[in-house]
C-alpha cells in the first residue's frame, strides 16, 4: 500500500467516533520522500475544512519555523498527525482514538522514511514515544522512534500562546539541524548525540 492508497483507506476509516463528526479526514501534506517528518496531534477547524494540516495561524508560525532553518512544506518535509480526523472542540485525542490511528501513523513513516522525526507538542511525543513524561523532560534530548532520530519541541499553537518559550523552540529546531547535518556526513546512533538543548 503506497501513501496514495494509504489515503484513501484513511478517507474511509470509520474505527473511532471521530470519524462521525469530521467533515474530511486529514492525513498528511508535503515531499513524499521526505527527509523531515513533523507530527503533530489532531486536526482544527480550519483542517477539517480543508482536508490539509497546519493551515490555520498555527500552520503560518510552523511555515515561519520551516523558513527559519531553510525548509518549506513542500520541499523534504512532510507534515501529519497522530489522529486524521478533528476531536470536536479541539479537545485531545483520546487514548482510544490515537491507538485506532497508530497503525495509519506507523505505514506513513515507513512509506516516507524520513531521516528524522520533529514531534510537535505533548499529546504527539506520548503516543510516539509511549511515555507520559513532561514535554519538559522530554525536550532537548534526542529520541528513538524505530530507529530514526526522534526530537520534541512545542506545539505551533502553544507557542502562540506563549510567546516566551519561543526561544526554546528555536533551541529545538537548531538542535535538529545538528542532528540532520551529523546524520548526512555519517551515520551515527542515538547514543552517540544524546544531549541537551538547554
Amino acid at each position: 500500500m503506497n501513501l496514495d492508497q494509504l489515503q484513501l483507506t484513511v478517507s474511509h476509516c470509520t474505527a473511532c467516533p471521530l470519524s462521525k463528526t469530521r467533515t474530511h479526514t486529514v492525513f498528511g501534506t508535503g515531499d513524499k520522500n521526505a527527509s523531515w517528518l513533523f507530527v503533530g496531534e489532531g486536526p482544527g477547524a480550519r483542517e477539517d475544512e480543508t482536508g490539509e494540516p497546519f493551515v490555520g495561524q498555527a500552520g503560518k508560525l510552523l511555515d515561519q519555523m520551516l523558513s527559519a532553518i531553510q525548509l518549506n512544506r513542500r520541499h523534504l518535509v512532510y507534515i501529519t498527525n497522530i489522529v486524521k480526523c478533528r476531536p470536536p472542540n479541539n479537545r485531545n485525542p483520546s487514548t482510544h482514538e490515537a491507538r485506532q490511528c497508530e497503525p495509519f501513523l506507523t505505514r506513513q513513516i515507513a512509506l516516507i522514511k524520513p531521516k528524522i522525526i520533529i514531534v510537535l507538542g505533548k499529546v504527539a511525543a506520548q503516543n510516539l514515544l509511549k511515555c507520559d513524561n513532561s514535554i519538559s523532560s522530554l525536550r532537548g534530548k534526542l529520541h528513538d522512534y524505530s530507529g530514526i532520530p526522534l526530537i520534541v519541541t512545542y506545539h505551533p499553537a502553544y507557542l502562540l500562546r506563549a510567546l516566551p518559550e519561543k526561544a526554546k523552540a528555536w533551541k529545538d529546531l537548531c538542535f535538529a539541524q545538528s542532528v540532520m547535518k551529523s546524520l548526512i556526513q555519517s551515520p551515527l546512533s542515538v547514543d552517540d548525540t544524546s544531549q541537551s538543548t538547554d
